[in-house]
């Protein structure tokens, strides 16, 4: 038998679960302002979730998608990208969209079943929130295949779950971004668990990044909680893509601390005793040691910083609770340019039940 291929799987790591800088740093991690930006990020995202939780908690918020625990990963990846790049995300980027000035009012207005939350003021050609699984893969490859045809030297990141990685949509966007050498980055956020299915039982490829072998590109595993080494391999990534180099797929390492959604009780497929084990790896908590033993980060910071975050919040939570309802007959509205029919006698229905007609 003559060996016809092979391939490699490597992990960055440049921090480890204790803080401590155990690869050398990129460069961008050696200036502070830059280390404190990305901690703020990640303490701004983390603010908003436990609000976004509140509000749902409270019948104010619709079913939400928390990213308690995986905050590197969105981070990590918004602050890789260029402002002309186009993100497409899952459910759980909203660091990411965040970092790329879609504004948390704006975010607070899609999970409260409130369309306009998609019309972002900030980054126009970014797509909005995906929630059926993987389906949004195509479009990543889609736009991706428009920049190319441009000429344009831009790239797009499309960002999704383990779960993801066993659908036949992201199979098929991922051999059409290796057929076409598409400007495209994917990233995994394996955090283990497919709602209730963990990593093991949905796949039997030993890691997720293998995956984009057989599509013709390659693919690298990272520290998902270690916020410098997600930016890192991104930002290296994103340079290919945009110079020609064709896509690249990220599988980055995490674990979701918080349950699927609001909606789901992660209690009833795993124990405390493991979800307390990974708290010992979370992204926050790891790089404010960082930051506190090697920039002189102080107590006095970090209570600073938590005060303008809470506050930043709580004023995107007050707009979004004091803006006026959709008009019900909204849910007509953006569908169709021309309504079928029946929709259209439906909404005529619902204006004469109003009083409207």
């Amino acid at each position: 038998m003559t060996k016809v291929a092979s391939f490699d799987i490597g992990c960055t790591r440049i921090l480890s679960p204790d803080g401590r800088a155990v690869s050398s740093l990129p460069d961008f991690a050696k200036d502070r302002d830059t280390l404190i930006f990305l901690y703020r990020a990640m303490v701004l995202t983390r603010t908003y979730d436990a609000k976004a939780v509140a509000l749902q908690r409270t019948g104010r918020l619709g079913t939400f998608a928390s990213s308690l625990g995986q905050e590197a990963v969105s981070v990590g990846l918004g602050s890789a990208m260029q402002p002309e790049d186009i993100l497409v995300p899952a459910f759980r980027e909203q660091g990411a969209q965040i970092l790329r000035g879609v504004g948390m009012t704006e975010l607070l207005l899609y999970w409260g079943g409130d369309e306009r939350g998609s019309d972002f003021a900030g980054p126009r050609e970014d797509f909005p929130i995906s929630v059926p699984v993987g389906s949004h893969a195509p479009h990543a490859a889609g736009a991706a295949l428009a920049l190319k045809l441009r000429g344009e030297e831009r790239a797009v990141v499309c960002a999704f779950g383990d779960g993801a990685t066993s659908k036949g949509d992201v199979y098929e966007a991922m051999n059409l971004a290796g057929v076409w050498t598409l400007p495209v980055v994917f990233v995994v956020n394996n955090n283990q668990w497919a709602i209730s299915v963990p990593r093991a039982a949905q796949t039997g490829a030993e890691t997720l990044a293998q995956k984009a072998i057989a599509c013709g590109f390659d693919g690298e595993q990272v520290d998902g909680n270690d916020v410098i080494a997600v930016r890192h391999v991104v930002e290296q990534a994103l340079a290919k893509a945009r110079s020609g180099g064709g896509p690249h797929l990220i599988e980055a390492l995490s674990y979701r601390l918080s349950d699927h959604t609001t909606a789901d009780d992660a209690s009833r497929y795993r124990d405390d005793a493991e979800v307390s084990e990974h708290w010992k790896n979370d992204p926050v908590a790891r790089f404010k040691i960082f930051l506190t033993d090697n920039e002189n980060w102080t107590k006095a910071d970090e209570e600073t910083l938590l005060t303008a975050c809470i506050d930043e919040v709580d004023k995107a939570a007050e707009e979004y609770l004091a803006t006026e309802p959709q008009a019900p007959e909204t849910m007509f509205d953006y569908l169709f340019a021309d309504l079928p029919a029946d929709l259209a006698a439906q909404r005529a229905e619902l204006l004469k039940e109003a009083g409207h007609d």
